[in-house]
Formats: C-alpha cells, sequence, structure tokens
C-alpha cells in the first residue's frame, strides 16, 4: 500500500501482514523502484485526470493488471444529464457499461470541484482505455464501508445515537446504487485473474431505498425511533437520493461473486462510525 502517511493505514491491514511505503503518487520513478521487476496487480484509487493516468502509463506497462477506480458520475442520462449537473438526471432502468458517458475534460479543468470532477474522471478513464495496456476501469456506485473518508451513514447515525425520536426523510423511496469496499475489492480479485482492457461497473447486488437504509441503521443500533416520510426539503434532506442503478452483469459473467448484500454489510460502517464517535475506534484517515 502506497501513500504520504502512514498513520492513514488502517490497523487492520497492519495486523494482516500489509505493508506501507510512502510514496508520492506522481513520483513514478519511485512507484517503478517499489514494482521492481513487476507485479501481478496495481489498484489506482486516487487518478483524477488523464495526466495522473498519464504519468503512471511506464510503470502500468510492468503490471499484468493494473486496475483504475473510476467513478459512476461519468453516466449521462437520455437527456445529457448526469449526477453532478444542475438537473438530477433520470435513467430507465440498470445503467451498462456502454452507456453514454460525459466527454473527457481537458487538462486545465480542476477535478476536485463538483463541476469537474466526472468530466476529469472520465477523462482519466479514456487515457487508460487508450493506452493499450490490459487496464480494467470500475465504476462503483456510493462506496460504504469501515474507514471512509465521508461515511454517508455518519449524519443519520449521529442523530439516533443523539436521541433524536424521528427521522425525517424526502423520496424515501429512492434507490441509490450502493458499493461495499468490501465487494469492490472481491471484484477487483476476480479481475486479478482474468486481466483484460473493459469497463465493468462495481455494485452491490441488491438496491435497497432510502428508507430501508434508514431501518439498518436503526436496528444496528437499536434505536426506538420513527421515520416519517415528508415532501422535498432540506429538512428530509439525505445522501441517498439520485435513483440510479448499476447493471453488474459484466462483472457476474467474468466471475464476481458479492461477499453480501448492500443490507448486510452498511452494518460493517455503522458499526465503525459508532466506536469513532464513542472513541473506541480509530478515525478516519485524513480526520
Amino acid at each position: 500500500m502506497t501513500g504520504r502517511d502512514s498513520a492513514r493505514m488502517p490497523a487492520d491491514l497492519v495486523a494482516a501482514g500489509v505493508r506501507f511505503h510512502r510514496v508520492e503518487r506522481g513520483d513514478t520513478r519511485g512507484i517503478g523502484r517499489l514494482l521492481g521487476s513487476g507485479a501481478d496487480l496495481m489498484v489506482d484509487l486516487v487518478a483524477y485526470t488523464a495526466d495522473h493516468v498519464r504519468a503512471l502509463l511506464p510503470v502500468m506497462g510492468e503490471v499484468a493488471c493494473p486496475v483504475l477506480i473510476s467513478s459512476r458520475a461519468v453516466y449521462l442520462d437520455g437527456s445529457g444529464r448526469h449526477v453532478n449537473g444542475a438537473e438530477p438526471p433520470r435513467f430507465d432502468g440498470p445503467i451498462r457499461e456502454d452507456a453514454p458517458t460525459l466527454p473527457p475534460a481537458g487538462d486545465h479543468v480542476d477535478p476536485y470541484t463538483r463541476e469537474g470532477y466526472a468530466p476529469c474522471k472520465a477523462a482519466a478513464e479514456r487515457a487508460a482505455l487508450d493506452s493499450g495496456l490490459p487496464v480494467t476501469v470500475l465504476r462503483p456506485g456510493k462506496v460504504h464501508g469501515p474507514w471512509a473518508r465521508n461515511p454517508r451513514t455518519k449524519g443519520i447515525v449521529d442523530r439516533m445515537l443523539d436521541g433524536e425520536p424521528t427521522i425525517r426523510l424526502a423520496e424515501p423511496d429512492t434507490a441509490d446504487h450502493l458499493s461495499a469496499a468490501a465487494n469492490v475489492a472481491a471484484l477487483i480479485g476476480t479481475v486479478a485473474q482474468h486481466p483484460g482492457a473493459r469497463v465493468l461497473n462495481a455494485a452491490d447486488p441488491d438496491t435497497p431505498t432510502a428508507a430501508e437504509i434508514v431501518r439498518v441503521i436503526a436496528a444496528r443500533l437499536a434505536w426506538p425511533g420513527t421515520v416519517v416520510r415528508v415532501a422535498e426539503g432540506d429538512d428530509g434532506a439525505h445522501p441517498w437520493r439520485t435513483p440510479m442503478m448499476l447493471d453488474t452483469t459484466a462483472a457476474q459473467e467474468l466471475g464476481y461473486r458479492p461477499l453480501g448484500r448492500a443490507v448486510d454489510l452498511l452494518g460493517h460502517e455503522v458499526d465503525w462510525v459508532r466506536a469513532v464517535r464513542a472513541g473506541t475506534g480509530a478515525s478516519a484517515p485524513g480526520s
């Protein structure tokens, strides 16, 4: 595992024998020295631009199976809308990998803005797929799991642990496809056995609604309160409000078998958020 600060490495990985190497992402020579004569698998979690990808192409060429983590945010609906646009997209059904995507951004676009993120991810994908290397691009949904930098369950967990008797939800029947980190890892393991240039959606096998997600959290915390449906508005806002489902047929045909359902794996993030709040668990990387 590479990064800038070993303190950000989860203790579970240390216990499992994973070694940390302090290397800047743009240090191509340093990464090359780390790879030595090559590697079976390299997963790039922090490529946000085409330049990021192009900088690593020399070392990617020494890897049997390079994997690039992208995002579902690159997808367009039939009217050209996307998740970070001014209007929410409306998709007719589960989205396949050959669905239209945003045009790639130019090199001057800031990937760390709401407007620039998705087109820069599209540009990173294009640089990888045009390289001629066996790069697999993965497009996850809303990622969840322990050690999330911004765990989406946190707001609900905090409110329940603070004793709020009611959680108000607007559009509670929205199904906003989730991707457990454990399931994404399982797909990466499958891809490593079948290297190739391709794009795959990476998502959980089930698509719980916002109301179902909140019920999972409530059950995990033994929260005795009530969930109330309200009209759309700030007082009913929640993180799972974009009706968007990913088709994972291609991943399944490759041999991907999820480790579990979202409704079961969500509890791991909830437990971790509660432990961090209580001071009994390690805090999120960078927090």
